[in-house]
């Protein structure tokens, strides 16, 4: 994703366009990132889709323009609007993951976003030593000088956005006129009005559960750091912090007794890698001043090599590679089919877009790509 600075104003036009393009079949955050660079503008790309598809195997429908006029109705009752990923005040952390979401709904003070942030995540049925401990960090982090973000969910995050409020930032699995957990609706309209409220999906739209990792990658992205109070071994925060470290971003943990299963997954964390902290000001020593080069080992393997941006610079010329052979439903990495095929990378990644936007193709974590 390029930066937002010195970017003219987007036409009305084009950000409908972007938003049709992001609402489109089989198009995400990696293949909207390449379609800007070969088309130039959104409203080009959606003319190119189908001759893409086309050449990928399949006939291809955008997205229609009346849903698209309907979802900004709908954004603007809600009280919201578009954060789109080249603006401004697009997050600068988050900008930076390969798996930028390109366009964001939000209600509330975004200046939050600009802030340090640091990100508290934990276990749904915490015990009520944990939700203090969450609440009290989170004051205490605030008055520091640092945004907490969290995701509105049962206990460890909803103490985490108490205790920081108007310090905090709220990411939501649902579209942002959805409340979700029903009983954290009252939250989660008073960190809209006081705080700020992200969402990636369109209005309307209920928490699936594919959607909560995809919430988790925006958490740990708009964070310099992610601390785990309480968390079982097989959660979703877990999940979060695996992101946090894949982004190289500082991964911490509160330990608890090991007879208490919701404190494994944390006592876990600390083993791999991931700094022990007792104390607000272990966070803030840890995150104060933070130049993207974290004192926790806590990471998880990726492709050796891998670049998301890998294949963009020329995509806007390239002739697509004969990859498809090469495929099959075992996910590999796209530097290994560079290497196999004798292409450049920006023929390969041109023929694994228009795979993808034929609905043949499925991106992995990891930089890694099979058929469907």
């Amino acid at each position: 994703m390029s930066d937002g600075a010195d970017r003219p104003a987007l036409s009305q036009e084009e950000a409908f366009a972007r938003i049709r393009l992001l609402r489109s079949p089989n198009i995400g955050p990696v293949s909207y990132s390449q379609l800007l660079r070969r088309f130039g503008t959104a409203q080009a790309a959606l003319e190119g889709l189908p001759d893409l598809a086309k050449r990928g195997g399949r006939a291809y429908r955008a997205a229609p323009a009346e849903g698209i006029e309907r979802e900004v109705a709908a954004v603007r009752a809600a009280g919201a609007r578009y954060l789109f990923h080249d603006s401004s005040d697009y997050p600068a952390l988050l900008r930076e993951l390969d798996s930028a979401p390109p366009i964001l709904t939000c209600r509330g003070n975004i200046a939050l976003a600009a802030q340090p942030c640091v990100a508290m995540v934990g276990a749904r049925n915490a015990s009520a030593a944990a939700v203090k401990i969450a609440r009290e960090f989170a004051a205490g982090l605030a008055d520091a000088g640092f945004t907490v973000v969290s995701g509105l969910a049962r206990g460890i995050d909803g103490a985490a956005h108490q205790g920081a409020l108007p310090a905090t930032i709220g990411v939501i699995a649902s579209g942002i006129d959805i409340a979700y957990p029903p009983q954290h609706a009252d939250l989660q309209e008073r960190i809209a009005r006081e705080g700020l409220l992200l969402a990636e999906q369109p209005p309307g739209t209920e928490p699936r559960g594919s959607h909560f990792p995809s919430r988790n990658r925006i958490i740990a992205g708009l964070s310099s750091g992610t601390l785990v109070v309480e968390a079982a071994p097989k959660s979703g925060s877990l999940i979060t912090a695996r992101l946090a470290g894949e982004a190289g971003r500082e991964v911490m943990a509160i330990p608890g007794s090991p007879l208490d299963a919701r404190a494994q997954g944390c006592n876990q964390l600390i083993r791999d890698g991931a700094v022990l902290v007792q104390a607000v000001e272990d966070v803030v020593e840890l995150l104060s001043g933070f130049d993207g080069t974290p004192r926790s080992t806590f990471r998880e393997p990726v492709a050796p090599g891998w670049d998301a941006g890998e294949g963009e610079e020329g995509l806007e010329s390239a002739e697509p590679a004969d990859v498809a052979s090469l495929l099959t439903t075992a996910p590999i990495a796209v530097d290994e089919l560079i290497r196999q095929s004798g292409e450049s990378a920006a023929s390969v990644q041109l023929a694994l877009l228009e795979l993808e936007i034929a609905g043949r193709l499925v991106r992995h974590a990891g930089g890694r790509v099979s058929l469907k």
